[in-house]
């Protein structure tokens, strides 16, 4: 089935060189783990594939970093980037917590308008961007050996993702151009992740299971 439009490769390029960017630096700052320039490297072009592995294994389609050159490349060179910059900068959270967000609000737009494109129904759509968007941050914590911060509280990583692709799917849907409503999904995501760290904001912890023990020796 051919595509309804067509999303610019610049515009992916540029996600893939954020994401590795962000996972860099993120990994280059984690000492206690001990990972030499290879492995902060390996992290980084992960983070700036990932969600779009994820996403095109979902469409059915060939994975798009492997159909040309420039994935790889801008992968790698990204990497190395985020590593000169943890080195120039010795203070850079708040950079790591921004391309962060960033990356999650490009590859959640990248992800839901390449869905659209392919003739999916709204919530599908939504749900591919989704994981476009946390594919590369859930790659990367488990070969860093943390905590998915998908799963945990306090990071609002698939609510940001989630509120940002609804916002594309119904714009878009009302007529918006997509173009505009991508940029929307990127704002309002970016916005939503940015915020919940800078205020704690978080959904509430599960404690179901520890209440049914309770109710249960109180039996």
């Amino acid at each position: 089935m051919s595509p309804l439009f067509t999303i610019p490769l610049w515009i992916d390029l540029a996600a893939v060189a954020v994401g590795g960017v962000q996972g860099a630096m993120f990994a280059a700052r984690f000492t206690d783990n001990r990972l030499d320039l290879l492995g902060v490297g390996i992290i980084g072009i992960v983070v700036g594939l990932g969600g779009g592995f994820g996403r095109d294994i979902l469409l059915g389609l060939p994975p798009a970093a492997l159909q040309s050159n420039g994935y790889l490349i801008v992968a790698t060179a990204a990497a190395l980037l985020g590593m000169l910059l943890l080195r120039v900068f010795s203070r850079l959270g708040p950079v790591i917590i921004g391309l962060d967000a960033l990356t999650i609000g490009l590859f959640g737009a990248i992800g839901s308008s390449k869905a659209l494109a392919m003739g999916l129904p709204e919530v599908p759509a939504i749900f591919v961007g989704v994981v476009a968007a946390v594919g590369g941050s859930v790659v990367r914590d488990v070969m860093l050996n943390l905590p998915v911060a998908l799963m945990h509280v306090g990071s609002l990583y698939a609510v940001a993702a989630g509120v940002g692709t609804a916002t594309l799917v119904v714009a878009a849907s009302l007529g918006l151009p997509v173009g505009a409503a991508a940029i929307a999904c990127v704002v309002v995501t970016t916005l939503i992740r940015v915020l919940a760290i800078s205020f704690g904001w978080s959904l509430p912890e599960q404690r179901a299971l520890s209440g049914w023990q309770t109710w249960r020796r109180r039996r």
